[in-house]
C-alpha cells in the first residue's frame, strides 16, 4: 500500500471520515467537484443507513435500487462505493482516464453496484419510475427505489411527466432525493416540495448536510404515495 492510498482496508467498517481523502484521489479536468460534494452526505446516509444492498447482494432481485440521476458529478458516488467495498480503492486515482472504468459519468456496465448509466440530466427520475413500476408488476413489494436528482434537473420535461405519473399511480416504493442548491433556472411558487405535493407525493425538506435529519426524512411514513426528500445545501455549483 503506497502512502497515497487511503487506509480503507478489507474487513474494516467504512467511515464517513474516509470520504474526503477518497475523493481527493480523483483528480484531473471535468471533475465537477462542487456537484459531487453537494451530494456526498445524502449518498453516504443512503448507503450507510437506508439502502438494503451490499456488494454481495448487488444482483439480488429483491435488493433496494439506487439511481444517480445527477451523474455529471460522480466523485462522491465513487468514493462511497469504494468505501463500501463495491470496487477496490486503487481504482480511484484512474478516475476519468482512458482505461479506467470510472468515467466522468458512471457506467452500469463498468462499475459494480451502479444501477444506471447517467449524466444526461432528466433521465434518472423517469428510469426510477419505470423501475418501481416494473417491480410492482413482478409482485416484488419489498425493494425500495431511490433516485438522487439535482434541483436544476427538474426543469427537464421528462422529470415533470415522471413526477406526475408516479403520484397518480401511487408508487409508494419510489423515493427521490432532490439536492437543492438553488441552481434551477425557473422559480416555483411554494418551492420544490410544493411541486411534488401537488402531484400527490409525500415530502420532507431538511438540511442536506445533517445526517440525522436526512435519515429521519427517509423514514417518513407515506402509505400509498411516493416520497421526496428535499435536501437543502449551499449553492456551490
Amino acid at each position: 500500500m503506497t502512502s497515497t492510498t487511503p487506509t480503507v482496508r478489507l474487513g474494516q467498517p467504512a467511515r464517513y471520515e474516509d470520504l474526503p481523502r477518497l475523493m481527493s484521489l480523483m483528480t484531473g479536468a471535468e471533475k465537477h467537484g462542487p456537484a459531487a460534494t453537494s451530494t456526498l452526505d445524502a449518498v453516504w446516509v443512503l448507503y450507510d443507513r437506508v439502502l438494503r444492498v451490499s456488494p454481495e447482494t448487488a444482483e439480488h432481485p429483491d435488493r433496494d435500487r439506487f439511481l444517480l440521476s445527477k451523474g455529471h458529478g460522480p466523485m462522491a458516488y465513487y468514493a462511497v462505493l469504494a468505501a463500501k467495498g463495491y470496487f477496490p480503492v486503487h481504482w480511484l486515482p484512474g478516475f476519468g482516464s482512458y482505461h479506467s472504468p470510472l468515467g466522468h459519468h458512471p457506467d452500469r456496465v463498468l462499475v459494480p453496484g451502479v444501477e444506471i448509466s447517467s449524466g444526461s440530466l432528466g433521465h434518472g427520475l423517469p428510469l426510477a419510475v419505470g423501475t418501481a413500476l416494473g417491480l410492482r408488476a413482478q409482485g416484488r413489494t419489498d425493494p425500495a427505489v431511490w433516485v438522487l436528482v439535482g434541483d436544476a434537473e427538474l426543469d427537464e420535461g421528462s422529470n415533470h411527466e415522471a413526477l406526475a405519473f408516479a403520484g397518480a399511480y401511487g408508487l409508494e416504493r419510489l423515493h427521490t432525493v432532490v439536492v437543492d442548491n438553488s441552481s434551477a433556472s425557473y422559480a416555483r411558487p411554494g418551492g420544490i416540495a410544493a411541486r411534488f405535493e401537488a402531484a400527490g407525493w409525500s415530502t420532507a425538506t431538511v438540511d442536506g448536510h445533517d445526517h440525522q435529519a436526512l435519515l429521519g426524512a427517509t423514514r417518513h411514513p407515506h402509505p400509498g404515495r411516493p416520497h421526496a426528500v428535499i435536501a437543502r445545501v449551499e449553492a456551490k455549483d
